[in-house]
């Protein structure tokens, strides 16, 4: 079967297939971060949170072949990692939790949205001071505990902590100064673009060269 299907092949089919497959691990570190705390988010257990972030990369080489139809490379990674969150649960026998259950679908019906928020945090961080960003980077897009956070960047809990809890204020500050916002009734906030006037953010997402 194997050989059959290599005969009804092109080389420059097989050529494209495989370039299209290398791609993935620089695609993948590219968005690392953001996914572990997206499953982070979702999977509360660390250890299991970590197990299925560092088995993303085998499902997306598995479909690597599907890179050459995705317009949204954003979008195709987030589907299989929730995919992924939803195969944890399955194979541990659970369910997500029916508290929990609507909150999950009521996220990804506004997926979009979010991932236009997301794609906005890393250039914003970009822009804080380094003594901010790093400890904010490390906790909310990696997940990393503020014991940990600490323990890497050698300072103090209660120093990681302060430098933590500025740095977001800091990033509200940005978000305020360089994005339109929508808020719901409930006044929570539900998309995020960043808005023309802003040069140093539109720098950050290539849109504008100094």
């Amino acid at each position: 079967m194997e050989n059959k299907s290599c005969q009804t092949c092109s080389g420059t089919a097989i050529a494209t297939i495989v370039d299209t497959c290398a791609t993935v691990a620089p695609i993948f570190l590219q968005y690392e971060a953001k996914l572990k705390g997206f499953v982070m988010k979702r999977v509360k257990e660390k250890d299991e949170a970590n197990d299925i972030v560092q088995q993303l990369y085998v499902k997306l080489y598995k479909h690597c072949e599907q890179l050459q139809e995705v317009r949204n490379v954003s979008a195709w990674l987030y589907q299989i990692t929730r995919n992924a969150v939803y195969d944890y649960y399955r194979e541990q026998g659970r369910s997500i939790p029916l508290a929990d259950e609507g909150q999950f679908n009521e996220q990804l019906q506004h997926e979009p949205e979010q991932q236009e928020m997301e794609n906005l945090v890393l250039p914003l961080l970009k822009m804080l001071p380094p003594e901010y960003a790093e400890p904010l980077r490390l906790s909310e897009l990696e997940g990393v505990s503020q014991k940990e956070i600490a323990d890497r960047l050698g300072m103090s809990y209660s120093g990681a902590k302060s430098r933590v809890q500025r740095g977001r204020e800091k990033l509200k500050e940005l978000f305020l100064e360089c994005c339109h916002l929508e808020l719901d009734r409930q006044g929570n906030l539900v998309s995020a673009t960043a808005k023309e006037s802003c040069r140093p953010l539109q720098v950050q997402l290539g849109k504008e060269v100094l």
